[in-house]
């Protein structure tokens, strides 16, 4: 089976092939910020990174003959987790999204390029929009606001499948925390193959992270929206964006503030104690939601790297059960993973509706 991925993101376009199982090639089509300038809107970028990852398979000699294309999911309206097929509605949908993010493009560009190719479907799969959670959960203080879910499902649920695998079990049959600690950080509770519970890291529910302010006091929250010091924008982007450690310290390179932290910085050494301090309090309240019934916590992102931060998360949440660190996050593997399960008949393909 052939499986073209792509994968659009902030400042690069990422496209894979793959042969069942093994990666034939991974290319990371980078784009300026003089490129991107020039678009007012991230949907006018559909066109541009379109073509690029054509004319990208054109160089590289890449016969356009696949089974499947796979596209990154976006922010449209919530979904169950899975694979779902492309269609007219979906596309409809991410261009339309209240959420804007150049995730939104992938299926686009997916089902635009396997209309070209006889045979060839479009999929996504375990978008950030997925919405599992227990009505109880989506309950706040007040009915205009209810909890919704954004997180990493993608790269959550392909670690817990790994973890399940290495132990000779299935994902469906286990309890899980899983935390991925990346520029946002996404908490949720895994029962028997379903987040029932996770948090909004994309807007700034739970802890803060390098990019994001997490939850925060929300009548001083008020007072600064009314107080005229800031734009509906810029606060928005204070909150997903620049906050949290870029807020505090003007960066998002962990390894800059542990460095900082090696040379006696006090301040930085306390900032990133607090964001361990509050994703630890994170984890330890999805614990409740598992009613303490934990098989595992599994740890993973970008900062799973750095043991600085797992050590200390271990420390501090190794009471709930075994800890286990999975670095980094591969969104590519997890992507035509999840196609080739559903051309295997391995895993139900669901429909968009």
């Amino acid at each position: 089976m052939r499986i073209l991925v792509i994968n659009p993101g902030s400042t690069s376009t990422k496209i894979a092939v793959y042969e069942d199982e093994q990666p034939l090639l991974l290319r990371n089509i980078r784009h300026t910020v003089e490129e991107l300038s020039r678009f007012e809107r991230i949907v006018d970028q559909h066109d541009f990174r379109r073509d690029l990852v054509v004319r990208e398979l054109r160089k590289l000699d890449v016969q356009p003959n696949f089974d499947v294309i796979i596209g990154r999911g976006g922010l449209a309206k919530p979904v169950a987790g899975g694979v779902y097929e492309v269609n007219e509605q979906m596309c409809h949908d991410m261009y339309h999204a209240v959420r804007r993010h150049v995730s939104n493009l992938g299926c686009v560009i997916a089902y635009e390029l396997a209309a070209s190719i006889p045979g060839c479907k479009a999929f996504i799969a375990d978008p950030v929009v997925v919405d599992e959670m227990e009505e109880v959960a989506r309950v706040s203080g007040l009915p205009e606001v209810p909890r919704v879910p954004v997180w990493h499902a993608l790269n959550q649920r392909a670690i817990g499948r790994r973890f399940a695998r290495e132990n000779g079990q299935r994902y469906e049959d286990l309890n899980l925390i899983i935390c991925h600690l990346g520029g946002g950080i996404s908490v949720a509770a895994h029962a028997k193959g379903r987040a029932v519970d996770a948090n909004n890291g994309l807007d700034g529910e739970g802890p803060f992270s390098p990019e994001r302010a997490g939850s925060l006091p929300p009548a001083d929250l008020v007072r600064l929206c009314f107080s005229g010091r800031y734009t509906e924008d810029e606060l928005l982007k204070q909150i997903s964006g620049q906050g949290g450690l870029a807020a505090h310290l003007g960066t998002t390179d962990v390894r800059d503030v542990i460095r900082r932290i090696e040379g006696g910085d006090k301040r930085a050494e306390l900032l990133l104690d607090a964001m361990i301090y509050q994703t630890a309090k994170c984890i330890a309240a999805e614990g409740a939601v598992l009613c303490g019934k934990i098989d595992a916590i599994l740890i993973t992102g970008g900062m799973a790297h750095s043991d600085y931060i797992t050590s200390r998360l271990r420390r501090r949440i190794s009471f709930l059960g075994p800890v286990h660190v999975y670095p980094g996050e591969d969104e590519m593997q997890a992507l035509a993973l999840n196609a080739l399960a559903v051309l295997r008949g391995q895993r139900e393909l669901k429909q968009y509706v």
